[in-house]
């Protein structure tokens, strides 16, 4: 049984150098590179332009400015509630009734409750989770000066 490794042994070692053999005679002869050509000094980069940094407070005044008078009036400061007062007032009275106020909320009741039954199991309640919209991650970037 020990002659099978030591013959299995020899014959390995036989390819082993046979494979050197073949290949250090098959190597074909290559010609030197020529040289690169010489690589010129990179141009000095433009600066990049300066981004304004307005503060938040700034970006929110522009925002209710709307006629960029450089003031915010009563009807500017009040125009994001009114439009969405005017869409709860269905029947432009000017007046929000309970009924017009709590519309959507009767709304998503009704259409969690299932087996119109008036009442609203846990599956059900679920249904009206308020699902928030994915904010989007802020970039960690610091450059190396």
């Amino acid at each position: 049984m020990v002659w099978r490794w030591a013959v299995g042994g020899i014959a390995v070692t036989l390819l082993v150098a046979a494979a050197v053999v073949v290949s250090v005679d098959d190597e074909p002869e290559t010609a030197p590179l020529p040289e690169p050509p010489p690589v010129a000094a990179p141009a000095a980069l433009p600066e990049p332009p300066q981004a304004s940094e307005a503060t938040r407070e700034e970006k929110r005044f522009r925002r209710y400015d709307r006629d960029r008078n450089a003031s915010v009036s009563r009807e500017e400061y009040l125009r994001a509630r009114r439009q969405s007062f005017d869409r709860f007032d269905t029947d432009g009275n000017g007046v929000l009734s309970f009924a017009e106020y709590a519309v959507k909320q009767n709304a998503r009741f009704d259409d969690a409750d299932a087996d119109r039954s008036g009442d609203l199991v846990a599956v059900e309640f679920e249904k009206t989770r308020t699902v928030r919209a994915a904010t989007k991650p802020k970039a960690d970037c610091s450059c190396a000066d």
